[in-house]
């Protein structure tokens, strides 16, 4: 009885996080999976999934972060000469500037040392950084039911000044200078910090629409300030309004893949790191956008939960009502 009891404390003990074990971290090597079709040549899935962070998730199974992923998995890519055209699966509401932007640039990487079609499929929901990410691509189609667009900057913060008030708190900075406290969840936002925050805003929001213009060449920039004031789009007037390629779905992906890659034949395969023990299809192993009780996107505890613990703004390329 003593040592059931133990070990009862000892598995509880490691569900609570008090102690990480990466029983399956990333040091395995990545293995491929074949989901359909025939023939040499190979079309890559890629899963671009939840919200987009740089950090590692964490927890008993620990996975690398999607940065370190994805960077992987276009390495190991790059070396098989059948790889002829790869699908981005997107489903994602974004997430951090960063991780958006890192994630964009290591396809951009990639596209110049291999120069594959590289094709975007976006399921639920690819807003924001999952939109940004998509501007990598040379196509985009997206399901009948997807949303899309939310291209915009969020800064997150708090303000929490009535509260400590409230339980009698009162804290203090010593700081440097007039700034380095700017943006602290301990008093109202001053009007000078406002306006340092909203030029940072301003600059990475540029960025976006770099991007965007960048990979909508049909698109005029006045054209793209005009989409860009952080609205969603159903698929249809996305396609109407040239964000999209396509209304189709995942299959119609592949068949546009093979179109670009000048291929009749190819197998669709995947990157796992074990065996897999059920069958595979092309929409197995994708993770949902991440929701919340009502149907909004929900903040990622590593991202944007995490910032609003420590009180730090976090500046978000994500579709966050």
């Amino acid at each position: 009885m003593t040592n059931k009891f133990g070990w009862t404390l000892l598995f509880l003990f490691f569900l609570s996080g008090c102690i990480h074990v990466d029983l399956f971290s990333g040091g395995k090597a990545l293995q491929e999976t074949i989901i359909s079709g025939e023939g040499s040549d190979k079309i890559l899935l890629i899963d671009i999934s939840g919200t987009l962070t740089t950090s590692k998730e964490s927890g008993i199974f620990s996975t690398p972060s999607l940065p370190a992923r994805l960077k992987e998995e276009l390495t190991k890519a790059e070396k098989d000469d059948h790889v002829k055209a790869i699908i981005l699966r997107i489903n994602t509401p974004g997430g951090t500037v960063t991780s958006s932007d890192i994630l964009y640039h290591e396809l951009q990487e990639f596209k110049q040392k291999r120069k594959l079609p590289i094709i975007t499929s976006i399921l639920d929901i690819g807003t924001s950084g999952g939109y940004y990410v998509a501007m990598a691509s040379d196509y985009i189609v997206a399901h009948p039911s997807t949303i899309t667009g939310s291209i915009g900057v969020i800064m997150l913060t708090l303000n929490a000044q009535g509260f400590l008030e409230k339980v009698g708190i009162q804290p203090a900075a010593i700081v440097s200078g007039p700034n380095k406290s700017m943006g602290s969840p301990f008093r109202a936002m001053k009007e000078a910090e406002r306006a340092i925050f909203q030029d940072v805003i301003d600059r990475l929001y540029a960025r976006f629409l770099f991007v965007v213009e960048a990979g909508r060449p049909k698109l005029t920039t006045a054209k793209i300030r005009e989409l860009a004031d952080g609205r969603i789009y159903t698929a249809d007037i996305a396609k109407a309004e040239g964000l999209i390629d396509e209304i189709g779905y995942l299959d119609d992906a592949i068949e546009r893949a093979k179109t670009n890659a000048k291929l009749t034949d190819a197998q669709v395969v995947t990157y796992t790191r074990s065996s897999p023990e059920t069958h595979q299809n092309i929409y197995s192993h994708f993770e949902p956008p991440t929701v919340g009780p009502l149907g909004f996107p929900q903040i990622n505890a590593n991202t944007v939960l995490g910032a609003l613990h420590s009180g730090t703004p976090h500046m978000m390329y994500m579709w966050l009502p």
